[in-house]
């Protein structure tokens, strides 16, 4: 089944979305069977490279990990981040750097991080054919500028900032919006206003959907663990212990044994 803006769309209010990050050719081709949307996001940045935040990830960083995926994704949507610095200087550059994206990964559609000053850019990627999934509420590439980590729209003004902003970016044309780190009153709040697809992190089960960052579902990233963070597995325990087997094995000997030799 052929993955579309349209299939997106009609899951509002009637079927929940199922979105994952993916990095990797090998982790697509799993997801692919199970999500509806794969977000080839710039979390890359602290899950693959070791980086403290998302702000020094570059273009071709989210290129090559986009061709990657694409190369395994058969039914799922796929969307991959713009990063710090390629879109927030003019309508013109955001184009130019969704255009390269798109053309070298084949990806589906970006995703922008959107605060109100980025409506028109919206929506002049939207008049240039370019799908685009908003971000609302924290915003990863900002945390140098805030301080840290925090959740959003706590006081009534930043909610209503939130809100107000969350509706001229559907207005603006983009097809689905990531709702992240807001009270859940507010999350909600905005997946009814609004007419276009919600996925949330760390916002309300009444969002439309959910993604979740790979590694923390599968418990690879024990060190930072945000309350909205689920572990359904423990592979860094099950990977350890695979490695301390392997190492003894070696040092005793044991391996390789004549059935791993010719």
């Amino acid at each position: 089944m052929t993955a579309s803006v349209a299939k997106i769309l009609q899951k509002k209010n009637r079927e929940k979305i199922v979105c994952l990050t993916a990095y990797t050719f090998p982790m697509a081709k799993i997801l692919d069977e199970y999500c509806d949307v794969i977000l080839v996001g710039d979390s890359l940045g602290m899950v693959v490279y070791g980086l403290a935040d998302t702000v020094d990830v570059t273009l071709e960083m989210m290129i090559n990990h986009g061709k990657a995926v694409m190369r395994a994704a058969k039914k799922s949507f796929v969307v991959v981040d713009l990063p710090f610095g390629t879109y927030e200087n003019s309508k013109e550059q955001a184009l130019e750097s969704a255009q390269k994206v798109i053309a070298q990964t084949g990806c589906h559609a970006i995703k922008i991080e959107t605060s109100r000053e980025l409506v028109s850019t919206v929506k002049f990627l939207v008049e240039n054919k370019i799908n685009v999934m908003a971000h609302v509420g924290l915003l990863p590439q900002s945390v140098r500028k805030i301080g840290g980590y925090k959740y959003q729209g706590r006081s009534e003004e930043a909610a209503k900032e939130i809100l107000e902003t969350a509706k001229l970016l559907e207005e603006a044309g983009a097809f689905s919006m990531v709702i992240e780190a807001v009270p859940e009153k507010l999350a909600a709040e905005i997946s009814r206003s609004i007419q276009i697809p919600t996925i949330g992190i760390g916002a309300s089960s009444e969002c439309d959907g959910q993604v979740l960052v790979i590694d923390d579902l599968l418990g690879l990233n024990q060190e930072f663990k945000p309350r909205f963070v689920k572990y359904y597995a423990d592979l860094a325990g099950e990977i350890s212990r695979a490695v301390e087997s392997f190492s003894s094995d070696v040092k005793s000997k044991k391996f390789p044994a004549k059935e791993n030799l010719v």
